[in-house]
């Protein structure tokens, strides 16, 4: 049974306006790292301060922050970054609520791929199609219409709500680094990450890693006086893939449904620089996986072991071993605390809004915001509209039904996380 403030907030709840705010989030090209994503975050402030929320928006210390030894680590070039939280400003001695969401996408990639420019929305029935569709402009929408309904209904509250907005969650998190490294806290944390109606309570870590391996440069009409590069790393490769094998033996069972929980994946490889040359350096750069409740030192250090083990026991390489660096974005693993009551009152929530069952538990594969958050002491989870399988291709789009539906379950959690007066 709904409670009077409940009803009259969900019913504040403006489907059109949710809608219109979807679209011109997705029509902001906030690529990580650009300037766009700067633009999107002083927009977002202004919606804010409409809300009546009191807005801290401040250009993030990069210089500090990379010093830090905590530092998440980046992809992407950056001149400057910006931090943006808002917090309503009524509430007593209630618990504080952070609603998180990153306003950075992913490169289009193949313009051609797509039907039409990825930053002009399409709609085409329910759906809206577009860069940044459901990763994740639908669920900062859902946000701000779940806040907007709640002040629409006059609905007193009794702790608070803080919306964290943050740039770049997809290489590696510097925003909400920087966020709580300013001391933004709150006592749980909902991140409205695509979750294909499901809680995702936790979260698999990815390090970017770097191997350099060397060879010995000759004329490619004699090769045989060189040792290609090319040849040297492919004994490595081999022993990447048992490693990735091993590693995913015994998964988590929050995890055990994914083919391969942790997985280990080459990216990239690039080798020589002239094509009558033996190439005498390979550099291989790959994302390697995290499992649950693992020190990053750790997983790094099994993977510079299987390196070093199969240079070992190759003829060149045992003398002219290759190197292992790790560049860009390193992602720690992370989790909701066992029984933690925050997933029973999101998932209630989300039944009650949408008058479905409760939706199931579940980790994910990729890294995300939510280790930044339990690592610093605050329960988080993931709910939020769209499908991380539609993520970072030409065929990402979001359902507007469900978007709707997220922000009715987030008005619920809101009220009663934080209570009522």
């Amino acid at each position: 049974m709904l409670t009077d403030e409940e009803a009259a907030a969900l019913a504040a709840v403006d489907e059109a306006a949710l809608g219109r705010t979807l679209l011109e989030l997705i029509s902001v090209p906030s690529v990580t790292g650009s300037a766009a994503e700067s633009q999107l975050q002083h927009q977002l402030a202004g919606r804010l301060e409409w809300l009546g929320m009191d807005v801290d928006l401040w250009p993030l210390d990069l210089p500090a922050l990379r010093a830090d030894p905590g530092f998440p680590g980046t992809e992407a070039p950056r001149d400057e970054a910006w931090g943006l939280v808002g917090t309503t400003p009524d509430g007593g001695d209630g618990p504080t609520l952070i609603l998180q969401g990153h306003v950075d996408v992913v490169p289009p990639g193949d313009l051609g791929a797509w039907d039409g420019d990825p930053f002009v929305p399409r709609v085409t029935g329910d759906l809206v199609h577009g860069r940044g569709a459901c990763d994740m402009k639908a669920g900062l929408a859902a946000h701000l219409a779940a806040l907007a309904a709640i002040r629409t209904s006059g609905v007193r509250l009794r702790g608070r709500v803080a919306a964290h907005f943050v740039v770049g969650e997809e290489d590696g998190g510097l925003g909400a680094f920087g966020t709580l490294r300013r001391g933004h806290r709150g006592d749980a944390c909902v991140i409205a990450e695509p979750t294909a109606g499901t809680l995702i309570t936790a979260n698999a870590g990815a390090l970017t890693f770097r191997i350099a391996v060397p060879g010995r440069a000759a004329h490619g009409s004699a090769r045989e006086q060189g040792v290609s590069a090319v040849d040297a790393y492919l004994p490595l490769h081999r022993a990447l893939a048992a490693l990735e094998t091993e590693r995913n033996r015994d998964p988590d069972p929050l995890l055990a449904e994914y083919p391969i929980p942790y997985g280990l994946s080459v990216g990239t490889l690039r080798a020589g620089d002239w094509a009558s040359s033996v190439p005498d350096l390979l550099v291989a750069e790959g994302r390697f996986g995290v499992r649950l409740g693992e020190d990053p030192a750790d997983a790094r250090a099994a993977l510079e072991r299987c390196v070093a083990d199969a240079c070992a026991a190759d003829p060149w390489l045992r003398d002219h071993p290759a190197t292992v660096s790790w560049p860009g974005g390193q992602f720690a693993s992370g989790r909701l605390p066992e029984g933690h009551a925050l997933a029973d009152t999101v998932g209630t929530a989300h039944a009650d809004a949408t008058g479905g069952p409760r939706p199931r538990l579940r980790g994910a594969t990729y890294g995300s915001d939510l280790r930044h958050y339990t690592g610093a002491g605050i329960p988080t989870l993931q709910y939020g509209p769209g499908d991380i399988a539609v993520a970072h291709g030409a065929r990402e789009h979001v359902s507007l039904r469900e978007t709707v539906r997220a922000a009715r379950a987030l008005v619920l959690t809101v009220l009663r996380t934080v209570g009522t007066k």
